[in-house]
């Protein structure tokens, strides 16, 4: 009897032992992070990175309603987006050093003010600092192609390249330029 109890208890340690030691993960999050990298060529190295969350669309309308205008947001989801610049860059009409940022907007019915702020590592924009501004532009916001999951990427336009912030129907396009590309134009 005693052979039959430790032959179970075994088999029972045997079996539920992949429960005892295996990880536990909460559900998956609804807002993935995702990575932007701006690159003169798929070879080069990266000129700009940007990390951030993706949500996707709630509300009819994100802007003014998922998205309240004029308040500061993080410009995504979950960690404030992050841009790390690997060489000093014209954003907008000003000059920014080398270095990571993090990206924080107002949103707007007709313009957008897009901020750079020197408080990285935060969650959100709980933590946001105006102090710690390092850059702050007004754009234009542009009627685009619906978007249910808000993205950003780089477009390049003859001699100019952007950074896109899209979702919904709306679309900011951020003017960008590397030093380089400055001299170019003189």
């Amino acid at each position: 009897m005693k052979k039959l109890f430790l032959t179970l208890g075994i088999l029972i340690v045997f079996v539920f032992q992949n429960q005892l030691y295996a990880q536990k993960f909460d559900h998956l999050d609804q807002a993935p992070i995702d990575i932007a990298y701006l690159r003169k060529n798929n070879s080069s190295k990266p000129m700009v990175k940007v990390v951030y969350g993706r949500p996707i669309k709630i509300d009819d309308t994100v802007f003014g309603s998922q998205v309240p205008y004029g308040e500061i947001w993080r410009t995504g989801s979950n960690e404030a987006t992050e841009i790390k610049f690997y060489k000093d860059m014209k954003f907008g009409n000003k000059l920014v050093k080398a270095g990571t940022y993090i990206l924080h907007t107002i949103p707007g019915e007709k313009e957008w003010t897009i901020i750079l702020n020197s408080n990285t590592d935060t969650w959100g924009s709980f933590f946001y600092d105006a102090s710690k501004d390092v850059v702050r532009i007004k754009v234009p916001i542009k009627q685009a192609k619906e978007l249910d999951v808000f993205s950003i990427a780089f477009r390049k336009n003859f001699n100019n390249t952007y950074m896109v912030l899209a979702w919904d129907s709306t679309q900011i396009d951020i003017p960008l330029a590397t030093q380089g590309d400055i001299l170019a134009e003189l």
